[in-house]
């Protein structure tokens, strides 16, 4: 097939889309709207039909039914947004065309090398065509590979009418990095039975299991008192919070200690004064019944370390942030089924993965979109040794026109 997703991608990740967690703005930054009112523009080049980009930043396409019979609709989804844990302005793009195996040293900043023993996914990967930036950023594979494999998709089944397929829709969000991906996509709009996010990693990834998430903050409430005169007044809240997070767990129950289809309970941020200190945490399991059994864990720890600072108090807000999409998913089994099959027509090994994190789909799948996730290649996301196989992209591509063609086979 004639491929254009390299030096698509090689364009998109030098637009800075870079969401900001501290903005409440939709989205959360107005530079994520460049990349969408390209992506636009070139859809319309191309000949799709229904382009739609709008105030939120989305941008939806119809790649119109080539058969005569009705077959469900399908969506495929990337997010535009580039992580906030690493700079995404400035993205420098290198290809290092067919990489033999040694360290690839990013020249903006020699410190930085990008090794098989850090990554040893790339020892698969000797050989292909390496993406990475230079040394002073992301990437942006994550999930730019995704929209530019999407992207190749379109315009293979616009031009190759010997394809055929029903009708397909496009969906690329803005924020899915800060949470909040889906949270203006108008259903109706979109108008899709089935969905696959193009967003994981390594190659035959088929994910469909992702965590289920809470967020809880707490909120440790001192007494304020000048410092000069303080003696037997002042309870300092800072002081009381590091006590309550020394007391968590160290050999287990957080990020750094678990994998696979283990949950945790982890602190991503804190701020206060000595009257009051706010500590936000992320709550995660694949099973959703558990969240609850972690909360009460959490607020456990809380109340023995507040039964020593009887002056204080303190409390906890729970939110709801995603379910694990498994439990959507289970009600529609030729999602995934399908996608397995796409995968072995294209010659890739599936790999069933569990998500330890989210993704639009997650959500899209309780908004009555099943959605699980396939791979694009993207690794080492959120990082400076962030990096892509151009033949990964191409495989994903591949394996997209088989799984049209397969639902284009249904009755």
């Amino acid at each position: 097939m004639n491929y254009t997703s390299t030096e698509r991608f090689m364009r998109y990740v030098q637009i800075d889309t870079q969401a900001d967690p501290e903005s409440d703005t939709f989205p959360s930054t107005e530079k994520q709207k460049n990349l969408g009112n390209i992506l636009a523009q070139e859809l319309k080049e191309m000949g799709a039909s229904e382009i739609d980009f709008d105030e939120y930043g989305y941008v939806y396409a119809t790649l119109p039914s080539n058969i005569e019979k009705d077959v469900p609709v399908i969506c495929f989804c990337s997010h535009m947004d580039t992580a906030p844990d690493c700079s995404g302005t400035n993205v420098k793009p290198i290809l290092h065309e067919k990489w033999d195996g040694s360290d690839i040293v990013l020249p903006d900043d020699a410190s930085q090398v990008i090794t098989t023993a850090e990554h040893p996914y790339l020892k698969e990967r000797i050989g292909d065509d390496i993406i990475t930036a230079s040394g002073t950023t992301l990437l942006g594979a994550d999930d730019k590979a995704g929209v530019a494999i999407i992207m190749d998709l379109a315009q293979i089944l616009l031009n190759d009418a010997s394809i055929k397929h029903g009708k397909i829709r496009i969906l690329f969000t803005p924020d899915e990095e800060v949470g909040r991906g889906v949270n203006h996509v108008d259903m109706k709009k979109l108008g899709a039975d089935f969905g696959y996010t193009l967003d994981g990693g390594e190659r035959g990834s088929l994910e469909g299991d992702t965590f289920s998430a809470d967020g809880a903050t707490i909120t440790i409430h001192g007494v304020s008192a000048h410092p000069g005169y303080a003696k037997d007044k002042l309870v300092n809240s800072l002081k009381i919070a590091g006590e309550f997070l020394d007391a968590l767990p160290r050999a287990e129950w957080s990020p750094e200690t678990t994998e696979g289809a283990q949950g945790y309970v982890h602190p991503v941020s804190m701020k206060g004064i000595a009257e009051k200190t706010t500590i936000d945490f992320i709550v995660r399991d694949f099973t959703t019944q558990k969240l609850e059994e972690h909360e009460s864990r959490l607020k456990k720890i809380l109340d023995e370390t507040m039964a020593q600072h009887p002056k204080a108090k303190a409390d906890i807000v729970i939110k709801e942030q995603y379910r694990n999409m498994r439990e959507m998913l289970d009600k529609h089994p030729e999602v995934e089924a399908n996608a397995a099959k796409a995968m072995e027509r294209a010659g890739i090994e599936v790999q069933t993965k569990l998500v330890r994190g989210g993704t639009d789909g997650s959500r899209l799948s309780f908004m009555g979109l099943p959605c699980p996730n396939l791979f694009t290649g993207e690794m080492a996301i959120h990082s400076k040794h962030e990096f892509v196989s151009v033949q990964d992209m191409q495989k994903a591509t591949d394996m997209c026109v088989e799984l049209v063609k397969i639902w284009g086979e249904s009755n």
